[in-house]
């Protein structure tokens, strides 16, 4: 360890803190969030939706990568399981995304070794928040979803951290076409079944007109005996 040099009472004589920053005060995180909007990376585009029913969550993404003008790939999964009882949807930078999921892996592993329990989702929407405040996983706006002991939640989570829980939610390039379609047929009622339906709907609705979503669908069922996560190229699959 370098011994330190100089005055330090001079240096710790103004208001800032001895000890930063905390986390989501990194003084970089605004211009770091700046450059990633203007990188021409890898970015998922991305239609992507989550509703709540009575017995369950259902999470659904398009299959399409793009980098700038051109589709990078045709077959991706923007859904994951990281939590047994919980999933998240990623749109934005992949190589963001895929550290994020990396990360809520290793957390809900590390929660449940050490306390005998799964983490709930409201605890685990808080820790996705405060990742993504931390400036470390620019730029991802996800959607979580799960069950736990309070019931299923959706969450909407900006690329600043910020959360919310929904009834249903949208995020991505091609949301507005698909908040129409949750707008008219979402219903507190519906079983996980009508629920499938109508996020396949919202997705097939927004690749209809989204150049950067397309090439078919994910789709994950979330209860509280599981994750169950599908593949369709073909949008009637589900309709």
């Amino acid at each position: 360890m370098r011994t330190p040099t100089g005055d330090l009472t001079a240096e710790l004589s103004d208001d800032r803190p001895v000890f930063g920053p905390e986390l989501g005060e990194f003084s970089e995180s605004e211009r770091r969030a700046a450059e990633a909007g203007e990188e021409e990376g890898m970015k998922t585009g991305t239609t992507t939706v989550g509703l709540t029913t009575e017995n369950g969550v259902v999470l659904a993404t398009d299959m399409r990568a793009s980098m700038g003008y051109m589709v990078s790939s045709k077959d991706v999964q923007k859904v994951e399981q990281i939590h047994p009882t919980g999933a998240l949807t990623i749109a934005g930078s992949v190589s963001a995304a895929q550290s994020l999921i990396s990360t809520l892996k290793a957390e809900t592993n590390l929660y449940e070794a050490r306390r005998g329990k799964d983490m709930s989702m409201e605890a685990l929407s808080t820790l996705t928040g405060n990742l993504l405040r931390s400036g470390a996983f620019f730029v991802v706006q996800p959607i979580l979803g799960g069950v736990d002991e309070e019931g299923a939640h959706i969450y909407s989570i900006d690329a600043l951290g910020g959360t919310t829980e929904e009834e249903y939610t949208v995020t991505g390039s091609g949301s507005q076409y698909a908040l129409g379609v949750l707008e008219q047929e979402f219903d507190e009622g519906m079983s996980l079944e009508d629920a499938k339906t109508v996020a396949a709907r919202s997705i097939k609705s927004a690749v209809e007109r989204d150049l950067a979503s397309g090439n078919g669908i994910n789709v994950a069922v979330v209860t509280d005996e599981g994750v169950e996560i599908t593949r369709h190229k073909e949008f009637e699959e589900l309709l």
